[in-house]
């Protein structure tokens, strides 16, 4: 990887703090789409682990079943990282923009 997630364009930004906020943020996420858009999406965890873990298998997961079931395209690449001393982030962006934007 010649780049860091965080130099990525982003378009919305989601501070989550549980399971349900991160319902909710797939939700938006699935419903403005991923596909021909040349920014990407960023969520920010709570740096506790257990929480952080639980949010971020729900988005990942919910992401590939909310797109499936709106019969789009899956190719959605994702990358976790420590954002700052308060939260992990995780940056989701889809494959054929990354493309496009050199990366």
């Amino acid at each position: 990887m010649d780049f860091h997630p965080k130099d990525l364009p982003i378009s919305k930004v989601y501070d989550v703090k549980n399971e349900q906020e991160a319902m909710d943020a797939v939700e938006n996420m699935v419903n403005l789409g991923f596909r021909d858009k040349k920014e990407g999406f960023k969520v920010l965890m709570p740096k506790e682990t257990k929480i952080a873990k639980r949010i971020g298998y729900t988005i990942t997961t919910g992401v590939t079943k909310g797109l499936r079931q709106k019969n789009e395209t899956r190719d959605v690449k994702y990358w976790t990282y420590h954002h700052d001393d308060e939260h992990f982030a995780i940056v989701l962006i889809d494959n054929s923009s990354l493309t496009e934007l050199g990366f």
